[in-house]
């Protein structure tokens, strides 16, 4: 049976008190659709308020984005807390600072997120998209990220984008307060990092690398 992906998007739209817009970084869905696609595999999206989801970040010279943006799904995405879990063999949480007001210690995502892990399925992230693993517990009490290699953006690539006081708290940082691993590569370079089934990557430049190794997680194990 043909594999079924969720990408979920922030809808959280405000850079804190900046006066500055944010949302979802557009290339961090539209390469993740654009590798699973070409797979084969089936791709839906959710949001975590529903709706259109605020975008951010967006290229104008880049075709793929360009095809990505003409979804019309992505003009009414469902819920995430809405999304039956049974239905997806992988989720993908895409990046973007509206992520780290909206993702993390979020119930809902974290049940779908558990229940997707728990039946076999992969869990993957990019960028800030690693925010949504932040309250992610397995059955017995243990975050999941505890004891596993992860990457993210990093807190030196948060300082310099100048957000270090802004954002509600340093992803890496919580990442290793949860007991994860957290593998960097210098700024802004491309850095995925598996873990069994947990899939993570560290910025932008490392979305497309992120759903090629989840491409290979379940094509091969």
């Amino acid at each position: 049976m043909t594999k079924r992906i969720l990408i979920v998007l922030t809808s959280h739209a405000k850079l804190g008190d900046t006066g500055r817009r944010t949302g979802f970084y557009v290339s961090e869905a539209a390469h993740p659709w654009e590798v699973f696609t070409r797979a084969g595999f089936e791709v839906e999206f959710a949001s975590v308020a529903g709706g259109a989801p605020p975008q951010d970040g967006a290229d104008p010279d880049d075709p793929l984005q360009r095809r990505f943006l003409e979804l019309p799904e992505l003009a009414a995405t469902p819920r995430a807390a809405e999304a039956d879990p049974a239905r997806y063999d992988a989720i993908l949480f895409a990046g973007g600072h509206g992520t780290m007001w909206d993702f993390p210690d979020n119930p809902r995502l974290a049940a779908l997120t558990r229940a997707i892990y728990q039946d076999g399925g992969v869990v993957s992230a990019v960028c800030h998209g690693p925010a949504a693993l932040v309250g992610v517990t397995l059955p017995d009490g243990t975050p999941l990220v505890a004891g596993r290699r992860v990457a993210a953006f990093t807190d030196k690539e948060e300082a310099a984008v100048g957000l270090t006081d802004v954002v509600p708290f340093l992803l890496a940082s919580r990442l290793r307060e949860l007991g994860a691993e957290h593998v960097p590569a210098p700024d802004f370079q491309a850095q995925v990092v598996r873990d069994g089934r947990l899939v993570t990557g560290q910025n932008p430049a490392s979305a497309a690398g992120v759903a090629e190794a989840v491409v290979e997680v379940l094509r091969h194990g």
